[in-house]
């Protein structure tokens, strides 16, 4: 048997202190072990092989002094995160992941299983495995500014594996548990309030972040002498937990078409615990086991290697695009004007108000439309300070920063420009013209437009070196990726601003050339086409749709189609046939119900999602129908085909951009790295373009 160590040999140990403590009116001490791997609150605390070593040895010293309680501790604004990922990609066999769950176990359920109480003072942030040091505990206080609580393993393809699946439902309920393991997770990794997690019942008290140690000492003297019974909900283990588990599939097979297994493995885990009594050893025995094999086949699982890649991709290079220039050549922005007073724009004006808190001036052809606009992003203040996320103040400040104007001549004191207009070259190379007859020579001219040539929008204008894409995605304030696209003429003072802007409208940028679609619509558009293809051809739309599950898109693409409009994906499907006439092709079904008006494929009734019968008959189809496993293979090898020309042609700097793109734009799955480690894992890569996109390891076991 291989030792574990060597796989975490660069981990950044956790150190745990233990402190002998007399609290007043306590007759005996409380043993409290601080958790402080000797870093700032920047670089938290995390449990490899060395960490749990320490925390282990901790312990037998806590449980030598013969304490009247043992609590756990973090170092200031941080309890732990849960399990060192750094080590993961070097595990290579099961064996060495197993290791991992059953040292894990072994620590902390020695907190669980002690005669003597055990607290959790969760002063800080407490994710993963740090949280699951607070199940294992038999009481737990949380501190009002702890950042973070929860468990988001299956977002990263994993399960809770230190306790977590089988205690927290059996502490919380299970329909608790699988808003917190499940669809917290999926859902874009959210966590918890301190607040949110008293209210679960996984805190049994609140306190201040000041004295915050004080208070839980006093409060853990208080349990110890009996003088307060923390409450403990009965569990129902009838009906409710079926419902919940029942709940917890229809959000996985949604989120993922249970193509994702960690978040399979972690329901089914959550089933298990209905069973499990968390007071009996040999029950937890049994449980933890149960744990531990999961643990083990998804840590060795590509799945998995993808989405620790996907993961680094976002919290990492997306803070650091590739291309930018240097951020010294940005200039300041001190006020935005916005073309149009369509919902794009009212959207963006919301976001720039928001974040930049510059005024914000938007035009329109008429008073009614920018009335309207103003009036949309005034009532999304208000819906914000209904919710208390916004003081009265800050509310008023906001809105009166926004103002709207039927002449462009007021964006005069404006640095920044966007239009949100009509999807045409035309009507933007017009829009841009007439500003540029107001504005200073330096005001910086962004489009959102989606898929139209940058340069050719620029070309007649004055300064055209001050041009630049910066094409969002919708709904704008959820979907956090940013296409900037750098024309021919674009500068790098003007890049750079974007780039700044970007950051500060907490949004990720890509940078992307200047060619048909950019990144994101080129991609989705070819795999678009090869299901309409297929459609075009015979295939039944079900079929068709149905087939490319595995891809990891959040959505089928007839049901994308819907989203976005037929009329807008046309007309980015017409931009990309005009430049690519060899992979893009015309379909005279899809442009007989963009004419028809239909606002998509399917209709919805009694029985389900149906294809909408006057859709069906207008769409012509021929004789040779493809099966499910046929348009799989055919998108993902023309999706694969294209990113390799998008490489070549330098539309981006490398594969990780794609999938950064992918991930960030679409919410394409992390189990699948966004697409190219799938694309490799699937064997399309080769098959299309005799390589693969990622050396192997990157991204893979």
């Amino acid at each position: 048997m291989s030792d574990i160590t060597t796989a975490f040999t660069d981990e950044v140990v956790t150190n745990a202190f233990t402190k002998i403590i007399s609290v007043p009116g306590l007759e005996g001490s409380i043993a409290l072990v601080t958790l402080d791997n000797g870093f700032d609150h920047t670089k938290p605390s995390t449990f490899g092989p060395g960490g749990l070593a320490k925390f282990d040895a901790a312990l037998d010293e806590a449980f030598a002094a013969n304490p009247v309680a043992i609590a756990v501790t973090g170092k200031p604004f941080i309890f732990a995160v849960g399990a060192d990922l750094n080590g993961v990609p070097n595990i290579k066999t099961k064996d060495e992941a197993l290791q991992i769950g059953q040292l894990g176990h072994k620590v902390f359920r020695r907190l669980r299983e002690s005669t003597i109480p055990t607290f959790a003072f969760i002063n800080g942030a407490a994710l993963g495995g740090g949280l699951e040091v607070g199940l294992h505990s038999h009481y737990r206080t949380v501190a009002e500014n702890a950042a973070a609580l929860g468990l988001p393993e299956a977002f990263l393809g994993l399960v809770p594996g230190w306790g977590g699946t089988q205690l927290l439902p059996n502490i919380i309920g299970a329909s608790n548990a699988v808003t917190v393991v499940i669809e917290n997770a999926l859902n874009q990794n959210r966590v918890l309030k301190p607040q949110q997690a008293l209210d679960l019942g996984i805190a049994d008290a609140l306190f201040g972040g000041a004295d915050f140690l004080e208070q839980s000492l006093a409060w853990a003297a208080q349990v110890i002498k009996g003088e307060i019974t923390p409450a403990r909900p009965e569990i129902d283990r009838g009906q409710a937990w079926d419902d919940a588990i029942a709940r917890a599939k229809g959000i996985v097979a949604g989120k993922t078409n249970n193509f994702a297994p960690g978040p399979v493995a972690a329901v089914e885990l959550l089933e298990l615990a209905k069973s499990t009594d968390i007071t009996d050893s040999a029950s937890l025995d049994k449980a933890f086991a149960a744990e531990d094999e999961a643990l083990s086949t998804l840590l060795v699982k590509d799945e998995l290697r993808a989405g620790l890649y996907a993961f680094d991709l976002v919290q990492k290079r997306a803070k650091r695009p590739a291309g930018a220039p240097d951020k010294s050549l940005a200039r300041k922005i001190s006020g935005v004007g916005i073309v149009g007073a369509g919902l794009m724009a009212s959207q963006l004006a919301l976001l720039f108000v928001r974040q930049l808190k510059v005024p914000v001036i938007l035009t329109d052809i008429d008073q009614e439309r920018i009335d309207k606009g103003v009036g949309y992003v005034h009532g999304e203040i208000d819906k914000l300070l209904g919710k208390k996320r916004l003081s009265p103040d800050a509310a008023n400040r906001l809105k009166a920063l926004v103002s709207g104007s039927i002449d462009k001549s007021a964006f005069a004191k404006t640095d920044f420009v966007i239009e949100a207009v009509f999807e045409n070259l035309d009507v933007k190379k017009k829009v841009f013209a007439e500003v540029e007859e107001f504005v200073s020579a330096e005001t910086i001219l962004a489009t959102n437009t989606s898929s139209l040539s940058i340069t050719k929008m620029a070309a007649d204008l004055k300064h055209p070196e001050r041009v630049v894409g910066f094409h969002f995605f919708n709904p704008v304030a959820v979907l956090p990726l940013l296409e900037v696209v750098k024309g021919e003429k674009t500068d790098d003072a003007t890049l750079a601003t974007a780039f700044a802007t970007a950051k500060t409208l907490k949004k990720s940028a890509v940078l992307s050339a200047d060619l048909p679609g950019f990144v994101f619509n080129r991609l989705v558009t070819r795999a678009s086409n090869e299901i309409i293809s297929a459609i075009d051809e015979g295939t039944p739309f079900d079929v068709a749709d149905g087939a490319v599950g595995e891809l990891g898109m959040p959505m089928s693409p007839l049901t994308l189609l819907a989203l976005v409009g037929p009329a807008v994906a046309l007309h980015t499907a017409e931009t990309l046939a005009e430049a690519y006439p060899d992979r893009f092709k015309d379909s005279a079904g899809f442009r007989a119900l963009v004419e028809a008006k239909k606002p998509g494929v399917w209709t919805y009734g009694p029985e389900g999602q149906v294809v909408d019968p006057e859709v069906a008959a207008l769409w012509p189809q021929g004789d040779s129908p493809s099966t499910a496993e046929q348009v799989l293979d055919r998108t993902r090898n023309a999706i694969a085909d294209e990113i390799k020309i998008m490489l070549d042609e330098g539309v981006v700097a490398a594969a990780e951009d794609i999938d950064l793109c992918l991930l960030l734009g679409g919410g394409f799955g992390f189990w699948n790295g966004g697409i190219t480690p799938y694309l490799d894992r699937s064997g399309a890569s080769e098959a299309a373009t005799g390589q693969r996109f990622l050396a192997p390891g990157v991204a893979s076991v």
